[in-house]
């Protein structure tokens, strides 16, 4: 999968088309802790989201866009081996979530940005965690999985998450700018809240964030013809009330390894993006510390992410 993806990210030619007005976004976003070591595999293991994004319309005057996105998302955890056969030997439980979500987005001409996204889908052995690992490891050649024997058990997961971007710089073209960015969840899967920065630092001169590829903004009925590329750096902490891949879901409260958690952890998210016409390329590397409460789990973990993005009409 690493090298397929390897060669989708550079062989997807950069001026296949000379039109410049794109409503739509198809995007494929692959997590993975093998994107920053070949010898880690733990924890935040996996993530796959499939995303289609689109123009929608707004009669608030000072909202300059707004879009919709439709995911269909799936994230895999596992002890810090995946081979382990008993459940004594796990330093967190196996848990996987598969879900679809809904989501919209208000973007203000001030350049402050308003976020809801609707999840609904299924934790535990539904969400097929135990084939999908297997499947990549026969492509490496790693042995099975075995432990998913004694993963979080079958609950129904419902979640919803808000966030909230304000704008510091307020400057409408630079190479850098600065905002404060803010994230609630509420569910049966996640429940936390976390704040932190987000900065931007252009290799180009950079599109205000009503027109940027950094939260998904660039979808347009007009003719816009220009190139993103920037670095930005993204330190955020988090107080975290309930994980149900951790705790175990409060629906279905027999799962046979489970942990208590960390309540407040850090994540650093370093990145880059560069878009030019149809498409979007991204890598982005997450640094967190631990999440639970454990001695048996190391205080870090680090994970890579790989973005390709397609726009249409």
């Amino acid at each position: 999968m690493r090298v397929l993806l390897f060669i989708a990210f550079f062989s997807i030619p950069f001026f296949c088309n000379s039109q410049h007005v794109f409503s739509k976004e198809i995007s494929l976003v692959s997590d993975n802790d093998l994107y920053t070591s070949a010898y880690r595999d733990r924890y935040y293991t996996n993530g796959l989201f499939v995303n289609y994004r689109t123009l929608g319309t707004s009669l608030n005057e000072n909202i300059a866009k707004r879009t919709y996105t439709y995911k269909i998302g799936h994230m895999m955890y596992t002890p810090y081996k995946a081979t382990l056969p008993f459940a004594s030997l796990h330093d967190r439980p196996f848990a996987a979530y598969l879900f679809s979500s809904f989501e919209f987005n208000n973007f203000y001409y001030s350049q402050n940005i308003f976020k809801v996204e609707l999840q609904l889908g299924v934790i535990g052995p539904n969400a097929k965690g135990e084939a999908l690992q297997n499947f990549i490891h026969s492509i490496y050649n790693y042995p099975d999985a075995v432990g998913w024997k004694h993963q979080i058990h079958n609950a129904f997961a419902l979640n919803l998450n808000a966030t909230y971007l304000y704008n510091l710089t307020k400057l409408n073209s630079s190479h850098f700018d600065l905002n404060t960015i803010s994230t609630a969840k509420l569910g049966t899967v996640f429940t936390n809240f976390s704040t932190g920065l987000y900065s931007r630092i252009g290799f180009k001169e950079l599109q205000p964030l009503y027109n940027s590829v950094a939260f998904h903004s660039n979808l347009n009925k007009e003719t816009k013809s220009y190139t993103e590329s920037f670095a930005y750096i993204k330190p955020i902490i988090t107080y975290a009330n309930y994980d149900a891949t951790i705790q175990g879901s409060f629906l279905n409260t027999d799962s046979p390894v489970t942990y208590e958690i960390k309540p407040i952890y850090f994540t650093l998210e370093l990145g880059y993006r560069f878009y030019k016409r149809r498409f979007l390329y991204g890598y982005s590397y997450y640094f967190q510390t631990k999440k639970i409460k454990s001695t048996r789990v190391t205080n870090t973990n680090s994970y890579g992410s790989i973005y390709i993005g397609y726009y249409f009409n």
